[in-house]
């Protein structure tokens, strides 16, 4: 993949078939195919409930700390160049987890996995940042969140099929097949527009956050607040489900539901956007979302969690690529890369500390505090966003006035 100096069509996003979206549903997949036995896998190996949760955990991690180096990363090699290098680390740690015979060398596994997709993510976000047109941006950026929530969807599908006939390596297998299979589709087709040249000085992380530290303390914090607020459900509907006696399978056939509607709502979601700007996408989203983890508390039956997981799932779904489609609205166009990295690490930062904000809360109190205490979370990522996001952003675009899209955002 080769970065683009020209726009692509605004009418059209069929261009990104093939060179974007197949390889996000693949890479998708592989990743879905992976989660179900990641903790099986480690408990196979010998590790305590608690190391196996750890070893799940450190997948988040790396891609927390892979979002450090990758702006510098992308923007030397280029977007082609950097996918070319995450799928050949990707596979590395791929083939390590299905080949690890110790606990320690599959969590070094999952750590390097977690680093691969920290610069594939970037690479994605970038190039879509650099080519489609302000008109298509959002519903760019939302079907490529879809995409990756398609192929997450139907991973655990393809990787229950291996598992029957490798074991609990099964997961693994597919997903070092959909890893090289996305690489590969990405290097290898051309892509519309330009080529141009690597930055020859790639700025650091610190330098783009004192360059832009106004902006990421602002909108950065609603982007944290946001990716904490997205990933606790995983953990809260499991663990509240167990708490009321809701087995296992059913409290799966729940997430999956409000998975299904994540899906549904990705291509609306980039349209209202488009259409109405930013605003009335993020806010409603978690808005919706502090309603559903205050709810929470107040479920006591399948049927009853089964309408908060759907709640969840359209709260999540509406909000799909709105944090991509910001962080691309804000990039300078000369560190485009380094500043996304810098974005990406507060929602990244958020999604990995959330779900740890909850052990700690449901471990010295009620999970129902926990519950609340996210729903606060998301109502404060609400405010936030309401305050710092402009409030219309024209559609189609009238040209750009004097100042910024970042002063109007500091205004």
């Amino acid at each position: 993949m080769s970065s683009c100096t020209t726009p692509l069509p605004l009418d059209s996003l069929r261009p990104l078939v093939f060179p974007v979206y197949v390889p996000t549903v693949a890479r998708g997949i592989g990743m879905g195919a992976a989660a179900p036995v990641m903790t099986l896998r480690a408990v196979e190996l010998g590790a305590s409930a608690a190391v196996a949760g750890l070893a799940v955990a450190l997948v988040g991690l790396g891609q927390v700390l892979g979002d450090i180096p990758a702006g510098q990363l992308v923007a030397r090699l280029g977007e082609r160049g950097s996918t070319i290098a995450c799928t050949v680390v990707g596979l590395a740690g791929v083939l390590l987890c299905l080949l690890a015979p110790t606990v320690p060398l599959l969590c070094a596994g999952l750590l390097v996995v977690g680093l691969s997709n920290a610069v594939w993510g970037l690479a994605q976000m970038t190039f879509m940042a650099e080519s489609i047109a302000f008109g298509r941006r959002a519903r760019a950026m939302s079907l490529f969140g879809g995409a990756m929530r398609l192929g997450f969807f139907a991973g655990p599908f393809l990787g229950a099929l291996a598992i029957l006939g490798l074991g609990t390596r099964g997961g693994f297998a597919v997903q070092l097949v959909t890893f090289a299979l996305a690489g590969a589709l990405m290097a290898a087709l051309p892509l519309p527009g330009g080529t141009a040249p690597p930055v020859p000085a790639p700025i650091s992380l610190i330098g783009v956050t004192r360059l832009h530290h106004r902006i990421l303390c602002t909108l950065g914090a609603g982007s944290l607040l946001m990716g904490a607020a997205r990933a606790s459900r995983e953990v809260i509907l499991p663990l509240w489900a167990h708490q009321i006696g809701i087995g296992a399978a059913t409290a799966s056939l729940l997430f999956g539901i409000g998975a299904a509607l994540e899906l549904v709502f990705a291509y609306p979601a980039g349209h209202l956007m488009d259409r109405f700007g930013r605003l009335p996408v993020a806010v409603p989203s978690l808005a919706v979302l502090a309603v559903a983890y205050c709810a929470v508390p107040l479920t006591q039956t399948t049927a009853a969690l089964g309408v908060v997981a759907v709640v969840m799932g359209i709260g999540n779904g509406i909000g799909n690529g709105v944090i991509m489609t910001i962080g691309a609205d804000v990039a300078p166009a000369a560190i485009r890369a380094e500043f996304l990295a810098a974005w990406r690490l507060t929602h990244d930062g958020g999604a990995f500390a959330g779900p740890l904000l909850i052990g700690a809360l449901a471990s010295a109190a009620p999970l129902a505090l926990a519950a609340v205490s996210i729903g606060g979370v998301a109502a404060l990522g609400a405010a936030v966003m309401r305050h710092y996001l402009p409030r219309y952003v024209p559609w189609p675009p009238r040209p750009a006035p004097a100042e910024t899209f970042e002063e109007r955002v500091i205004r």
